[in-house]
């Protein structure tokens, strides 16, 4: 794994000694940023289900403001503060060990009313939690309007509908794995 482009373009990221996390391929990885091309500069970015960080690490390279790391287990994310040391650009990030479920309404609770302007929502395969966080991301609304939310999955995954304001834009298939997009648009 390495970081493709952007300030750290080059730099090589730790790996996960065991097979528990399944990071982004690079040909994925390229992809979704080709997808968003220039939303990502000065985007405020939610990383969900980090693993090593990876996505959270290319957003920063490629000019993103600011990027919360969340997972559950605590060797992600020891991993994903690594990977960001390595690329610095770990002072323009955030890391939280919780439940991603919790950490959404968590942040929904807040009085600030900061919001995401890209949301990567990279779960386990067949969990059951993309679907979940989704739901959660809607139901307490912390994407910005016009935001993106970049879900990767298997490719046979059925992805859900999206009420309003939400859509979902497009999917895209790469070999097993697919990705999926929603945004929020204007409920004016």
């Amino acid at each position: 794994m390495r970081v493709i482009s952007g300030s750290a373009r080059g730099r090589r990221l730790l790996s996960p000694k065991d097979s528990s996390v399944r990071p982004t391929g690079d040909m994925m990885k390229q992809a979704v940023f080709n997808i968003l091309q220039q939303r990502v500069t000065d985007a405020r970015v939610l990383d969900l289900f980090c693993g090593t960080g990876q996505l959270g690490v290319e957003a920063l390279s490629r000019g993103a403001a600011f990027c919360v790391f969340n997972d559950s287990a605590p060797a992600s994310v020891e991993l994903a503060k690594r990977n960001a040391a390595a690329a610095r650009v770990d002072d323009r990030a955030k890391f939280i060990r919780s439940d991603a479920l919790e950490y959404i309404k968590k942040r929904a609770r807040r009085e600030d009313g900061d919001v995401f302007d890209i949301i990567f929502i990279d779960p386990p395969y067949d969990s059951g939690l993309l679907d979940a966080a989704l739901e959660k991301i809607i139901e307490f609304d912390i994407l910005k309007e016009y935001g993106i939310i970049v879900c990767e999955s298997r490719a046979g995954h059925i992805a859900p509908d999206a009420p309003p304001p939400y859509k979902m834009l497009r999917e895209y298939k790469y070999g097993g794995a697919k990705i999926t997009l929603y945004t929020k648009e204007s409920d004016v």
